[in-house]
């Protein structure tokens, strides 16, 4: 909670509206890190993905040659 050292200079609407922005911003600042937490998670999805993507083209790549190589040697 924010700091009440002048508590008794604000009216009883304007501290409940502080408490009201105050509870927001804790709710946002939870929500953002939650963000920042899945945009993390998402990343490293991300990276795993790619990772397999890249072997699963090697793979058809070297079948891909592999083709190539046995129709060259059908006689015409």
């Amino acid at each position: 909670m924010l700091t009440r050292e002048n508590a008794g200079n604000y009216s009883a609407a304007m501290q409940a509206e502080l408490d009201a922005l105050e509870t927001k911003l804790a709710l946002m600042l939870e929500r953002y890190q939650a963000m920042r937490d899945e945009t993390q998670k998402l990343r490293q999805q991300v990276v795993s993905l790619e990772s397999a993507n890249k072997q699963l083209n090697d793979k058809l790549e070297a079948a891909r040659v592999r083709a190539e190589a046995l129709y060259n040697k059908i006689p015409d």
